[in-house]
């Protein structure tokens, strides 16, 4: 069914108003992911005519898309798209910023704690001197990340528990806004043996003590990166001060593809949507400036390598890591965050007359306006 734009906005302001926190019939269910395929398809052809103006796009396997030096592309990203995947260590539940595009937004003083002395991996919890049996009795991944929320809110528990990791030779990188971070503790972080540092530069909208800690990073810290949402922000921070961060020596930016959940989705109220494959929420502008952003440091050839860590990205590490865990063919965990569809998060794009579904049809018999039933 190849739904017409009019007919599309048609039927999701009704979706909107009538049907909200409620499972619809069958019919209606095919006209809402016939909507959704005419969204997606349409920003998967607008892509498509991105990607072919970058000369030098390359592939991981297939599994995503970059550009720059293969050498500095982030071994993380390589464990978590080809390896056993991106095991997750947790421990700190608190964070010393505020962004808009942050998974947890506006539920930071309801963050449940890991617990005094604990850490949680693999949804379960250990404490420190546990890691040794952990990793003698499992097996063992060819990466882990520390994430949730700031670790450099309480830098100096991570180092024991990184040097185990490090004697056992598994990959380790870590997410941080930089806020916190100085010569001391980068400094330890490297002696503690982190292999990868990645900076949200986002989160500080590109401030200049954050780009100046990627550079102390750099110095102690074998691979340091940056690794945030693709917003208009960031990209407009980034240009503008595009040759101060490059001298950093950085080895990789990632630029991850912004997805949304129902803590974030208000604060982009208003912006043109789509939905991947029925799973990830996306502003259509994010992985296009992601692709605008790769064309403009293949051009200058940048010293670094830059990421489309894009829903399609998202997609594979899933497949992936379900491939590594033995599940059956097609297993995936990823899906859409949302229990009810958000209909009128998709009305801006529907309403917008510069964005052109690529073909149209009238409604088949059935599913018009009062033909409707089931």
């Amino acid at each position: 069914m190849k739904i017409s734009k009019k007919d599309a906005l048609m039927w999701f302001e009704f979706f909107s108003e009538y049907c909200q926190n409620e499972k619809l019939f069958p019919k209606q269910q095919e006209i809402v992911f016939a909507v959704f395929h005419q969204i997606e398809r349409a920003v998967r052809h607008q892509n498509e005519l991105l990607k072919a103006k970058i000369s030098g796009l390359k592939t991981l396997e297939n599994r995503t898309l970059y550009v720059g030096d293969s050498e500095k592309f982030p071994a993380g990203c390589r464990s978590c798209l080809l390896g056993t995947g991106l095991s997750a260590v947790r421990k700190t539940n608190t964070c010393n910023a505020n962004c808009r595009f942050c998974y947890n937004y506006g539920e930071m003083d309801m963050i449940e704690p890991i617990g005094e002395g604990m850490w949680e991996i693999g949804g379960t919890k250990f404490r420190e001197e546990d890691i040794e049996l952990l990793i003698s009795i499992s097996n063992r991944p060819t990466g882990i990340s520390y994430v949730y929320l700031e670790p450099f809110m309480e830098i100096e528990k991570y180092y024991g528990v990184i040097g185990k990791f490090k004697s056992a030779g598994i990959h380790q990188h870590m997410y941080t806004n930089g806020i916190n971070a100085n010569e001391e503790n980068l400094k330890a972080l490297g002696e503690a043996g982190l292999d990868e540092l990645r900076f949200n530069l986002g989160a500080t909208n590109a401030s200049d003590r954050v780009i100046e800690n990627i550079g102390i990073a750099k110095k102690y810290i074998p691979a340091v990166g940056i690794e945030t949402p693709m917003t208009k922000e960031l990209f407009t921070q980034f240009m503008r001060k595009k040759d101060r961060i490059l001298s950093t020596g950085l080895d990789f930016m990632n630029c991850a593809e912004l997805h949304l959940n129902p803590n974030n989705i208000l604060n982009y109220e208003g912006e043109n949507m789509y939905i991947s494959r029925h799973g990830y929420i996306s502003p259509v502008w994010s992985r296009s400036l992601t692709l605008q952003f790769m064309k403009i440091a293949d051009d200058e050839k940048w010293p670094i390598a830059v990421h489309d860590c894009s829903n399609d990205t998202k997609f594979a590490r899933d497949l992936n890591l379900r491939a590594k865990e033995g599940g059956w063919f097609g297993a995936s965990n990823y899906g859409c965050e949302f229990e009810f569809t958000p209909y009128e998060a998709f009305l801006p794009v529907l309403r917008d007359d510069s964005f052109r579904f690529l073909e149209e049809e009238e409604l088949p018999e059935g599913y018009r306006p009062g033909e409707m039933i089931y």
